[in-house]
């Protein structure tokens, strides 16, 4: 372990101390806790922690290093990671580089040996908040002033930050992907996760990949099959262009929303959102369809939900009614979105992640038909 010190402090000023992981340094970003026990390198490179500081729940991280094949974007995005303790000694033949190194290689400020426990406990019970990481500061009153500096994540638009700077086609990596695409998608980056793309190709999908800033129209001029809302960080209601884009694209493409783009087509109809006390970031979420009653276990990273329509389960919109499909069985949260009069649906979750492990591969199926019908 090294041995450089580092501390943890929140903006409530509790105060954790431990030592440097990664990069040293000064970092600041909502601090939130994710419960999976696994998956660490698509955590690190999902781009809808941008603006969030990590913490793993689970205990020792690290275990079986890092190797390219896994990552879900092209970079790190999160403000810093913070663990229990962190393997110094990765055993897997995949491996090709070590946590620490792999943090210190893309720039992030992060802390372990702290007790990740009463982190975790302390942010359940008070909520997920501003906190500062530093090696170089170790005063308390200097570092909460930095804090309270900061503009957190309410009305901050962060999808600018992580969405790609020009379109690209995807290029499938697996040989038994390649081949014969029937269904043309166009897919809104808005902090996309590859796999999304590599789910997209195993359904017969070829997939083009825009700025989230790119106009309806030009959209519409590429004649896709289907527009996909990717996932992404931060607060939706502070990406008015994507509401505009949605606009512009209801009712003559099929679309498909996956968490941001859930958020994001919620605002498009009329719904509302709200921040989550703590989010939901992890790997053992259960939802239910209501329809058919069965409930799926979910990967989730999120820190903003849609609220309930204030009577029953459908609400009134100019596109129709729009039906409330899933339910977080936790929090009673909505989890899924139906458009009942036009081609347009979301969930909350991650279908593209596997705890379940394939609890939620129908939704790419139901993609599919919904562009088949059209």
């Amino acid at each position: 372990m090294d041995k450089t010190k580092a501390i943890l402090v929140l903006a409530d000023g509790t105060v954790f101390k431990g030592y440097s992981l990664g990069t040293a340094g000064e970092t600041i970003g909502e601090v939130v806790f994710n419960t999976s026990l696994m998956g660490y390198q698509e955590i690190l490179t999902d781009p809808s922690y941008k603006g969030q500081m990590v913490v793993m729940t689970y205990p020792l991280i690290g275990n079986y290093g890092i190797n390219e094949k896994d990552y879900e974007s092209r970079k790190l995005f999160l403000e810093g990671f913070i663990v229990k303790e962190c393997s110094p000694f990765p055993s897997n033949w995949r491996s090709q580089i070590g946590m620490d190194e792999f943090l210190k290689k893309n720039g992030i400020v992060g802390i372990q040996g702290i007790d990740t426990r009463a982190l975790t406990t302390h942010l359940r019970d008070y909520g997920a908040q501003q906190g500062i990481i530093s090696t170089i500061d170790f005063d308390v009153p200097s570092l909460i002033k930095k804090i309270k500096s900061s503009p957190g994540l309410v009305g901050i638009d962060l999808v600018k930050a992580v969405t790609c700077a020009n379109l690209y086609e995807w290029k499938d990596t697996d040989a038994h992907l390649k081949g014969h695409k029937k269904y043309k998608v166009v897919v809104y980056d808005c902090g996309i996760k590859y796999n999304i793309l590599r789910k997209l190709s195993s359904v017969g999908c070829s997939a083009t990949v825009v700025p989230a800033q790119t106009p309806s129209k030009s959209v519409l001029d590429m004649n896709p099959d289907g527009v996909v809302l990717s996932n992404g960080p931060g607060d939706p209601e502070a990406v008015p262009y994507m509401i505009e884009n949605i606009k512009g694209l209801l009712g003559k493409k099929p679309i498909f929303g996956i968490c941001l783009g859930h958020q994001l087509l919620a605002l498009t109809v009329g719904l509302k959102t709200y921040k989550l006390k703590f989010g939901h970031h992890g790997g053992n979420q259960p939802v239910m369809d209501l329809f058919t009653k069965k409930v799926e276990i979910t990967a989730q990273n999120h820190s903003f939900a849609v609220a309930s329509p204030s009577q029953g389960t459908v609400q009134k919109s100019l596109y129709g009614d729009v039906e409330i499909t899933h339910l977080n069985l936790n929090d009673r949260s909505v989890e899924g979105l139906k458009c009942r009069s036009i081609p347009a649906f979301s969930v909350q979750y991650h279908p593209e992640a596997s705890p379940g492990p394939h609890d939620a591969n129908y939704l790419f199926e139901r993609f599919i038909k919904m562009m088949r019908r059209c």
